[in-house]
Formats: structure tokens, C-alpha cells, sequence
């Protein structure tokens, strides 16, 4: 009965030799270039969860960034339309200064003309 293959615990030494007593360099070379392989992959694995956790901390700062700017573009909007409505009334109350004033130029110059004209 054998035993179920484990890549994890090493081979038995029987079976790592030949029948002449040395190790058997093809097997041995296999599993370093697998092991190798395994190592490369494990590498650059490790390498792509550093990026991925600084591209996790730079969407958060971006994320922090959108935020802020949209909390700076809502109070210019109320600033904005503050100043809208100011700028409405002092025009509004610049019209009105002007229509008085046409008014009483234009009572100034008649209420003479006509009291005159009705002492005749």
C-alpha cells in the first residue's frame, strides 16, 4: 500500500536515488525549476497586493479629494446665487432711484408750465 503524494513533504531517499547509489540529478532539477517557478509567481503575486492595497489607498484619498470638492462646489453655488440676489436688488433699487428721479425732473418742469398757463 503506498502512501498519497504530498509535493509538500520530501520524496523518500530510496526514491531520489538510482540503482547505482547517486542521487538522480533530473528529478532534482525538475523540482528546483519548479520550486523556482513557484517562487517567481509567489514574488510577483506579492508584488500585485502591494499595488493593489496603494491603489486602495490613493481611490480613498480621491475619494476624500471628491468630497471635499464637492462640499467646496456646493458653498460656492450658495455664494453665488447670494450674490445674484444682491446684485438683482441693487440694480432693482438703482432703476427705482432713477424712475423717481425722472419723475420729479419731469414734475419740476411741468408744474411751472402749467400754473402759468392757467394765470393767463
Amino acid at each position: 500500500m503506498s502512501e498519497p503524494y504530498d509535493p509538500y513533504i520530501p520524496a523518500a531517499p530510496s526514491s531520489s536515488y538510482s540503482n547505482n547509489g547517486q542521487k538522480a540529478p533530473a528529478v532534482n532539477s525538475k523540482t528546483a525549476a519548479i520550486q523556482q517557478q513557484i517562487d517567481d509567481t509567489v514574488g510577483i503575486m506579492r508584488e500585485n497586493i502591494s499595488k493593489v492595497s496603494e491603489r486602495g489607498e490613493r481611490l480613498d484619498s480621491l475619494q476624500d479629494k471628491t468630497d471635499n470638492l464637492a462640499v467646496s462646489a456646493q458653498g460656492f453655488r450658495r455664494g453665488a446665487n447670494r450674490v445674484r440676489k444682491q446684485m438683482w436688488w441693487k440694480d432693482m433699487r438703482m432703476r427705482l432711484c432713477i424712475i423717481i428721479g425722472i419723475i420729479i425732473l419731469l414734475i419740476v418742469i411741468i408744474v411751472p408750465i402749467v400754473t402759468k398757463v392757467r394765470g393767463k
